[in-house]
């Protein structure tokens, strides 16, 4: 698969009430976001692809989409899906598409290759999920220096992608989020300062998650910086990363195992929302 192709599947998703560009990633590629549900009630954003060799989240979140449109589930969903287009584009197509040779020069010294298969930084060599303002730089596998994953950048909310994501996240005062990653087939909650109802809110909904996917629930530990751990710090709601595929699968995650995580997926909207 190349990216026009991933893009192409993504913009021509069945289902969505509203189908819309959030935003543009820092080398001006389009961000995309559709709605399936009820514009009334709750409200749950769903973000994909914020790493770049996770690609295959962007296409389960069209998948659940198009579940989600012929199944209720008591409320609506913004699914984002290719939060960082640049970090995925390079992965799946290379750096040719980069114009600059300049910036090219510079991905290749932060990849230390020109083969970005394993890539999940975006186009400043930041890892996107490291770099919001919520305890930022203060996680466990945290990097100083761009780097093909991990580097913080250098300070939070630096990078483009990522207040894309939050401003977005503000726009829509959501009553949930959920963040899809791979691997490991876990469901991450809470975040280290959250209130003890809080948490133990969050702790019962992600056993209900559980329930539905056969994902482990774990507690957040020694991370820090991720969209999860910014809306729980924000806006006080639940928030979830959701690590699908099993860990025996080799990075990037193929297309083999949409079917797969589909199907564990299917439920999560309702669960969340029941």
């Amino acid at each position: 698969m190349n990216y026009a192709e991933l893009t192409e599947i993504i913009r021509s998703v069945e289902g969505a009430s509203d189908f819309f560009t959030v935003g543009y990633s820092l080398l001006s590629q389009p961000i995309y976001a559709s709605h399936v549900g009820s514009y009334a009630g709750r409200q749950v954003i769903v973000q994909c692809a914020i790493h770049a060799r996770e690609y295959i989240t962007a296409l389960l979140g069209v998948e659940l989409t198009k579940y989600a449109a012929e199944h209720s589930f008591g409320g609506g969903a913004y699914f984002i899906y290719n939060v960082d287009p640049d970090g995925i584009r390079l992965v799946l197509d290379g750096d040719a598409f980069v114009s600059c040779d300049k910036t090219r020069e510079y991905l290749r010294s932060v990849n230390g290759s020109d083969d970005y298969s394993l890539y999940k930084a975006n186009a400043n060599g930041v890892d996107l999920n490291t770099n919001f303002n919520a305890d930022w730089g203060s996680g466990g596998q945290n990097r100083r220096c761009p780097a093909p994953e991990s580097f913080i950048g250098y300070y939070p909310m630096s990078e483009r992608e990522v207040n894309v994501l939050a401003d977005f996240t503000k726009s829509i005062s959501p009553y949930a989020t959920i963040s899809y990653h791979t691997k490991g087939e876990v469901i991450y909650y809470g975040f280290k300062g959250q209130n003890e109802n809080s948490l133990a809110g969050d702790e019962a909904i992600a056993y209900r998650l559980s329930a539905v996917t056969g994902y482990t629930p774990l507690l957040t530990r020694n991370s820090a910086g991720g969209y999860k751990d910014w809306c729980i710090r924000n806006f006080d709601i639940p928030s979830f990363t959701i690590e699908v595929a099993p860990s025996e699968a080799a990075h990037p995650v193929g297309e083999e195992y949409l079917e797969e995580i589909t199907e564990r997926n299917k439920n999560v909207l309702a669960a969340l929302l029941s």
